[in-house]
């Protein structure tokens, strides 16, 4: 059968291809983790924060801006630590500010 001319669903791709089903892993557990940690964060902040990739023993996680990170990065230890208790082997997380192009701005 030729399977060029047959579409697939993404998930029908993810469960053929190893590579595509560990993304899906990892995204999924990404989420898990800010999902964990989502009560620990100040209100106001939680929507400046997403799920970012799992690298190893390495969870990152994405801001919006300087300001949540220098907030964040005070809270790192127990935010790893509360992760840890809930199971999760994360030996560090790191922040990444996203970067907001000058076209992304309202005038």
């Amino acid at each position: 059968m030729n399977r060029r001319h047959q579409s697939v669903t993404l998930l029908q791709a993810s469960e053929q291809s190893p590579t595509l089903a560990r993304l899906g892993e990892l995204a999924r557990e990404s989420t898990r983790r800010l999902r964990a940690i989502e009560p620990l964060l100040p209100a106001a902040l939680r929507g400046a924060v997403q799920a970012g990739p799992i690298e190893g023993g390495q969870w990152c996680l994405i801001v919006d801006n300087n300001s949540v990170a220098a907030k964040i990065r005070q809270m790192l230890p127990a935010l790893q630590a509360h992760l840890r208790s809930g199971g999760c082997e994360v030996n560090s997380i790191r922040l990444k500010v996203q970067m907001t192009h000058w076209s992304d701005q309202p005038s």
